[in-house]
């Protein structure tokens, strides 16, 4: 959600954005060092599949939480598998300028041909060696040297090589296709903070070493998440997939909404109150959405105008403020309750209207999920319900109810008949 925040602002600002998210689909092993099993084969040895069958079972899984959370697809999501290629074109390179070296059928980086190693995390490598201890690997010049190219006969995902059959490390795999889809030099690269050592540390060394150029302007990593103060553990009871919550009937938006509220610096606090209050935060923008779209008059009100600029210089001015998301919300509330206090005319109404759709550019926690219902057919299925209920099928007239809610109508039995109104 951050990374989709972060590119959804850049384009507000009028920049164009090209975005590929890395989808690595083997040698990504269960240990950040050398060592472990690889985590596709792990889960395809668990399950009894193929490790290509685990592979596109999470990936499909992932693209529709993507969905579900309104997130914008990336201009490509490059697979590790189909990218091998390019991997092997970068070790080769490697090994050309002494920077990498071939031992027991294994490449692996050579750390002393690349002193900056470590800038990025502040581990470098004279700290790591001072301060870890680490089993010796007979096949490594260098205790902290990492590998480019594995082989292993009991892996069944692998490929032909200069070097044998074998399978990529996984941080070459991230170099490989952000470069090939981006350039040697990146804007910017996000991630997690976990990634940040050694993982984007050992981008950098094999990036740098092949090309002799930045591999990325600017590093944006976001801090873990907690679930109600602590470490999310199935043990401790409060582990959460996206499809639990929606399960529970718990709304997507309003999760989104929670997501992104944090500053991507601080350790965000994930609780299931949270979500319930951002829902109540989006039925506020939404309904004042419904206000806006009521509104009638001529002219204009210069209050309005007042507030619009205020509102428009408040939340720009925390999304500029390395993406201060609760800032930027904290201004376009501000700018709600103003707009609410006076009179608007049309036009007001519209200028408004058009900000609001703005601000939820970035947000995206406004934008239609489905084709919106027609008037007229929201009229003919109140009629339905008022016949099921004359004939006393109530479950049919809930039902009616329950599904035009689902469709963001919300229906209020009054003494003067049924009034409705769009979530």
């Amino acid at each position: 959600v951050f990374a989709d925040v972060l590119r959804r602002y850049l384009e507000y600002q009028g920049n164009r954005v090209r975005q590929i998210m890395n989808i690595t689909d083997v040698g990504h092993l269960t240990s950040d060092a050398d060592e472990g099993e690889d985590k596709i084969e792990k889960a395809a040895r668990e399950s009894k599949k193929d490790p290509w069958q685990i592979a596109e079972f999470y990936m499909n899984a992932f693209f529709e939480d993507v969905d579900k959370l309104n997130i914008r697809k990336p201009e490509k999501y490059p697979r590790a598998t189909e990218h091998v290629p390019e991997m092997i074109a970068i070790i080769q390179k490697l090994m050309d300028k002494g920077i990498a070296y071939f031992s027991n059928n294994c490449v692996y980086y050579d750390l002393s041909e690349f002193p900056d190693y470590g800038r990025l995390s502040g581990n470098t490598l004279e700290q790591l060696q001072a301060g870890k201890r680490i089993e010796v690997n007979p096949d490594k010049r260098g205790p902290f040297d990492f590998a480019l190219w594995i082989s292993d006969p009991k892996h069944i995902m692998q490929w032909d090589s200069p070097w044998g059959r074998g399978y990529p490390g996984w941080h070459i795999e991230c170099s490989a296709m952000s470069m090939k889809y981006l350039g040697e030099t990146l804007d910017i690269h996000t991630g997690g903070e976990d990634n940040i050592f050694p993982h984007h540390d050992c981008e950098i060394a094999q990036s740098e070493g092949a090309t002799g150029k930045r591999f990325v302007n600017y590093w944006m990593h976001t801090r873990f998440l907690l679930v109600d103060g602590q470490k999310m553990s199935k043990s401790l009871g409060n582990f959460y997939t996206l499809r639990d919550l929606l399960e529970k009937g718990y709304d997507a938006m309003a999760i989104r909404y929670v997501l992104m509220s944090t500053n991507y610096h601080m350790p965000m606090n994930f609780t299931l109150p949270g979500i319930e209050a951002a829902k109540h935060s989006i039925q506020r923008l939404k309904d004042f959405k419904l206000r806006l779209e009521s509104a009638t008059g001529d002219g204009e009100n210069p209050e309005a105008a007042k507030a619009l600029a205020k509102g428009q210089a408040g939340f720009e001015a925390g999304m500029d403020d390395d993406l201060n998301v609760s800032a930027a919300l904290g201004a376009l509330f501000d700018m709600v309750h103003e707009l609410n206090r006076i009179e608007l005319t049309r036009s007001d109404a519209q200028k408004a209207l058009g900000l609001l759709a703005r601000f939820d550019s970035v947000l995206g926690v406004l934008e239609e999920k489905q084709p919106a219902i027609l008037d007229a057919e929201v009229e003919r299925l109140i009629q339905d319900r008022e016949a099921a209920r004359k004939r006393r099928d109530f479950a049919q007239a809930d039902k009616i109810r329950q599904d035009l809610k689902a469709r963001g109508i919300v229906l209020e039995d009054t003494p003067k008949g049924v009034r409705w109104k769009r979530m």
